[in-house]
């Protein structure tokens, strides 16, 4: 199976050149490692950054530039900060291609539950409900059990709700996975895993349809 930066990696395939691109809190924010060569994507940061490069270097780390989850990033050439307002009024005028986010779970029919555990004491949920809300293009970068071994790929998401049938594409640990009218189904299979391996570890309705090829990180 994948690790974080595996699941980054095909995630990083999806990208067209000159796209604008949000990267949400946890895995996402990988992506910006392993641009494909011969094209070139702006990544934007819902705190106010457009232009971030892949994470820097000992020698590069800046305690001032930050993602959204105040991680130290790097700026590309042409690279613009700006406030808050400004950088939502980009996502909520729907002037970005695709949106990565990670989640805690997605249903079958394209909701996602990402940002709140009943119980547990949290800040808010961020920009999370304007970019579900506004996004056209939503993958979602997550593992496909938790640490108890139980899928977060179900058939109706049990958390509390971040958005309502707008993701369009899973990249697990596992597998890709488009989202239909019908449930997930199955585009790729992570090296070593067997088809049988991901039904097993998929709650949600899984649409399996001729031989599925492993995944090329």
């Amino acid at each position: 199976m994948l690790d974080k930066d595996g699941i980054a990696k095909r995630i990083a395939q999806e990208l067209q050149d000159g796209w604008y691109v949000n990267l949400g809190i946890g895995i996402p924010t990988l992506v910006a490692n392993y641009i494909p060569k011969g094209i070139s994507v702006e990544f934007q940061s819902e705190n106010g950054l457009l232009g971030m490069g892949p994470f820097p270097t000992e020698e590069e780390v800046d305690a001032d530039l930050i993602n959204a989850g105040k991680q130290t990033v790097t700026t590309l050439p042409g690279a613009s900060i700006f406030d808050s307002s400004t950088s939502f009024a980009m996502i909520r005028g729907q002037h970005v291609q695709l949106t990565v986010l990670g989640a805690m779970e997605v249903a079958d029919d394209g909701d996602i539950a990402n940002w709140k555990i009943p119980g547990k004491m949290v800040k808010g949920m961020g920009g999370a409900m304007d970019l579900v809300a506004s996004a056209e293009n939503i993958i979602v970068a997550m593992m496909h059990t938790n640490r108890a071994g139980k899928s977060k790929l179900l058939r109706e998401c049990t958390l509390p709700i971040t958005g309502i049938k707008c993701v369009k594409k899973v990249v697990t640990n596992l597998a890709v996975l488009d989202i239909t009218p019908e449930g997930f189904r199955l585009v790729e299979r992570a090296p070593s895993i067997s088809v049988e391996d991901i039904k097993n570890a998929t709650e949600g309705r899984l649409v399996v349809e001729g031989d599925i090829p492993e995944m090329k990180i």
